[in-house]
């Protein structure tokens, strides 16, 4: 059954089945990157290090972007008044600075200087390619289409904490400062999954619909993989 008529036909998961599918997408996320694990691993330079944190910041930069789009094309009021927070979240406010500005401390520490890290020069076509990609997928897509291809941060606070667990170890030289971002980034991806879910597993209740869901999380899923994938060919 590969068809679309044949997926009309088949029964839909159950709400917590449906959840397990998705949740079950993890084993792509890019924390199983090659470069990734190198990088947790201590066996990166620190011109690799910079690349990935210039390019990175890319997407960080990005983000805010996509989830206006996702604000800009949603309908209800309740959805928007929570998804707003994810704007502040990145680009912050008078009570605080922001992921956004978390991120270029990050630089800072590492070595890049601020200029050079918001001038965009360090960004290569790949990742730019790929972030652009996933930006314009939530300006055209349906807002809850767009709503589930954030649950990538379903699998999030893993990797954040991986990173603050071993660089200290293994990357001395950075200013461990500038690894605030990973630290708040933990409670706020936990906090946001929670609403996309329960958008997702709301909207998607045929199979077909709930297959198109898992083709969505896979879409985002490839498009954190093309990062590193670029990175890693910048920086071997």
């Amino acid at each position: 059954m590969n068809t679309v008529t044949d997926r009309k036909l088949l029964p839909p998961w159950s709400r917590e089945e449906f959840e397990q599918q998705l949740r079950a997408k993890g084993a792509g996320y890019h924390i199983h990157h090659p470069f990734n694990i190198r990088m947790n691993s201590g066996l990166l330079s620190p011109e690799q290090i910079r690349g990935w944190v210039a390019n990175r910041f890319y997407y960080q930069i990005r983000i805010p972007q996509k989830d206006a789009a996702i604000i800009a094309n949603c309908p209800d009021r309740d959805t928007r008044r929570k998804w707003v927070r994810r704007i502040l979240d990145h680009d912050g406010d008078d009570s605080h600075e922001g992921g956004i500005e978390a991120w270029s401390r990050l630089g800072v520490a590492v070595g890049i200087p601020r200029d050079e890290l918001w001038s965009l020069g360090l960004v290569v076509p790949g990742v730019r390619f790929a972030v652009d990609a996933y930006v314009n997928f939530a300006r055209t897509a349906p807002w809850h289409e767009a709503v589930c291809s954030s649950l990538t941060e379903m699998f999030a606070p893993r990797i954040h904490k991986d990173r603050l667990a071993g660089w200290p170890q293994h990357y001395p030289w950075i200013d461990p400062d500038g690894l605030r971002y990973f630290r708040e980034r933990i409670t706020l991806a936990e906090r946001d999954v929670g609403h996309g879910l329960q958008v997702t597993l709301d909207h998607f209740t045929s199979r077909a619909q709930q297959e198109r869901a898992l083709e969505i999380l896979q879409f985002k899923l490839d498009i954190l993989w093309a990062m590193l994938d670029a990175v890693e060919k910048a920086y071997p």
